[in-house]
């Protein structure tokens, strides 16, 4: 038609169906919107309906050139306030993901502007199937960090060193999972069975958590690029190694500053969230009245969850560390019973602590009253911590939690870890040693020179910046003739791609 509306690029945006996926993905496509696209925004339909209980109809309504469609994620039906079952839902992406959404792209191209390219998540990689057939260019946003990415490629070579599956289940607790795994160019030499992403915890060759990592990473060379969520400075060899066996990468991070430097607070475009629990901005006014660094922040993500007895020691840890907190308790974090904390427990603290269930953690983490972050490590709450300045106390539980929590206890120096089989006395002394001790003080002095780095990527010459404006330029809007990928060059997945990577 030549008119302006046809010419604007159209970027079709997919996370994965969680909300640590959705949350990072909102923010890279707002950035590509201010850079001219017209935005879809794809939900699956049970977090849509997540959305609009926990935030209200004009939550999907988006704008003009900003809008939300849905998918069916292949589960039954079901109306809980949740992260579904992750292994459930991973399943169905591969299996029951493509033909909807190319029922979608088909139906989005008979208006105007018509697709012009793709951005999906990295473990959504049935998108790539979408993109060849409909001849446009797709990037894959990897909202893991470099480090864990490295170490789910690496899989299929712990299969070939006969490392994993485990051969029993005493494997899980007899000394195996502290094996070192010292040969992978751009991992921390003092790696070990233990800090790779946990889904290499099983005794069965066909665990569909371990298979699904094994696809989905036997496809990124199918991707015209590949996006991280993270900077340059952070994770120099985990990227260098990266670089060398995949298609182009940008890092693009951290999203949550460069998104609200880019986003002005009185945009149409600063209102639309997809955080699926209602959040409770009141414990920012509580946290308004408290000392610098005095407040002790936990929050253990979207999908954790422990036992009755575990959250009862991390209370008790709380509670006889003397300093004031901020808790968040979703209402499934407790495993198959809601979190009901010991009367004598909430007595105890009533005048030094603040307990809700959902919180705007970004905003929280930069409040100066936040002196440490206990934390399950996932990587949007790793990285909102560095740039916050915020040292963490590590609780990992799964996914490359672990794997982030060993940066950020060695390589990164900002985190201390809690054993898994969590005891009160041990949160109690590390809450005291990151709050008032040598190693805390440390600690926060180097998470401080974090932020400063990601301030700086993030700044006007940023190399955060710099390479997203590659990535709209000479990807998404003008993208070059696509070149032979290793992946077609071979003909070839899982089974060839090892010895390259090694």
């Amino acid at each position: 038609m030549g008119s302006l509306a046809a010419k604007k690029p159209h970027a079709v945006c997919i996370p994965y169906p969680s909300q640590g996926h959705i949350s990072p993905m909102l923010m890279l496509a707002k950035l590509l919107h201010g850079r001219g696209f017209h935005i879809t925004f794809v939900l699956t339909e049970y977090n849509y309906n997540r959305l609009v209980r926990s935030q209200g109809p004009e939550a999907v309504k988006g704008l003009a050139d900003f809008c939300f469609e849905t998918i069916p994620d292949g589960l039954p039906a079901s109306e809980a306030d949740a992260t579904q079952d992750v292994p459930s839902l991973s399943d169905s992406t591969t299996k029951n993901f493509l033909a909807p959404f190319r029922r979608l792209i088909a139906r989005l191209n008979d208006y105007s502007p018509p697709v012009s390219c793709i951005v999906s998540d990295g473990v959504m990689t049935f998108t790539l199937d979408a993109a060849r057939e409909f001849g446009i260019p797709e990037i894959l946003f990897w909202t893991a960090s470099a480090c864990g990415f490295l170490s789910y490629i690496h899989y299929q070579q712990l299969i070939d060193r006969g490392l994993i599956p485990l051969k029993s289940e005493a494997d899980m607790s007899n000394g195996f999972l502290d094996t070192r795994v010292d040969w992978i160019a751009g991992l921390t030499d003092s790696m070990s069975l233990k800090d790779f992403p946990s889904f290499i915890r099983t005794t069965d060759a066909k665990d569909i958590m371990l298979n699904f990592f094994l696809h989905e990473t036997s496809r990124v060379t199918m991707a015209d690029a590949i996006v991280i969520n993270n900077f340059e400075d952070l994770e120099a060899p985990a990227l260098t190694s990266l670089q060398k066996i995949l298609p182009p990468i940008y890092t693009v991070g951290p999203l949550s500053v460069l998104a609200r430097g880019a986003v002005p607070n009185e945009s149409p475009l600063a209102a639309i969230t997809a955080s699926l629990w209602k959040e409770d901005r009141t414990c920012l006014n509580w946290l308004d009245g408290k000392q610098p660094a005095s407040v002790v922040y936990v929050n253990f993500g979207s999908i954790t969850v422990m036992t009755k007895e575990q959250l009862v020691e991390f209370a008790w840890g709380l509670a006889n560390s003397r300093y004031n907190f901020l808790w968040v308790i979703r209402p499934d974090l407790v495993k198959g019973e809601s979190a009901v904390l010991p009367p004598d427990f909430m007595e105890e603290i009533k005048e030094r602590a603040f307990m809700t269930s959902w919180c705007a953690q970004e905003e929280l983490l930069t409040h100066p009253a936040v002196g440490v972050f206990l934390t399950h490590s996932g990587w949007n709450s790793t990285l909102e911590s560095l740039c916050g300045g915020v040292p963490m106390i590590c609780w990992p539980f799964f996914g490359e939690q672990p794997t982030n929590c060993k940066y950020s206890c060695t390589d990164w120096g900002v985190g201390m870890e809690i054993d898994k089989n969590v005891r009160r006395n041990e949160v109690e002394e590390l809450i005291r040693e990151m709050m008032g001790g040598e190693n805390g003080k440390k600690m926060r002095e180097k998470a401080m020179k974090w932020k400063e780095s990601a301030t700086k990527a993030t700044g006007p010459n940023g190399s955060s910046v710099a390479n997203l404006d590659r990535v709209v330029n000479e990807v998404l809007r003008f993208p070059k003739k696509k070149k032979m990928k290793f992946f077609e060059e071979f003909k070839i997945e899982r089974d060839v791609l090892t010895p390259y990577i090694n």
